[in-house]
């Protein structure tokens, strides 16, 4: 067997590692989904699982940007940026109308778990980081002592 179809029988796959986590419960599910979409790519489905993949990023942009906004995030129009930059790409790549090859197919895995990667690491990272530091913290519980002493409790036969 040559090289050659050993890269091609063996698909470009990258599984969800804990290591890409945020910090954002629903953020860091949607990703690990994103990649189940994309580990999911194969030849015999691809124009499905294209289909369910580019709404799912719709859905996980949407819901990431929302979030973004609503918590202040300073850097939110450049996030913003990128998730166009990559809705461009996308659209490039799939609009070519070339035929879906095992060699395509593999090239848009590849495409997309770098960028997910790349993406996820740096700039959804600064915005854990950022939301984790950002959140408004809890308002000190004051303890109530167990037992009452002193002269008002004593007055009061709570002592």
């Amino acid at each position: 067997m040559s090289e050659e179809s050993v890269e091609r029988k063996a698909p470009y796959v990258i599984e969800w590692r804990e290591g890409f986590k945020i910090g954002l419960a629903q953020v860091d599910a949607e990703h690990r989904h994103l990649f189940t979409l994309v580990r999911a790519l194969n030849l015999q489905s691809v124009q499905q699982t294209v289909e369910e993949l580019l709404d799912y990023v719709v859905t996980h942009f949407s819901n990431e940007q929302e979030l973004m906004e609503s918590s202040g995030y300073p850097a939110f129009e450049q996030h913003l940026k990128l998730h166009e930059e990559f809705g461009a790409h996308v659209a490039d790549f799939l609009g070519n109308q070339d035929e879906w090859t095992e060699e395509r197919v593999q090239e848009l895995r590849r495409f997309l778990n770098k960028w997910l990667i790349g993406h996820i690491m740096t700039h959804d990272l600064r915005f854990g980081k950022w939301h984790a530091s950002h959140k408004p913290k809890p308002a000190p519980v004051i303890a109530k002592p167990e037992h009452k002493s002193g002269f008002f409790a004593r007055l009061f036969g709570r002592g």
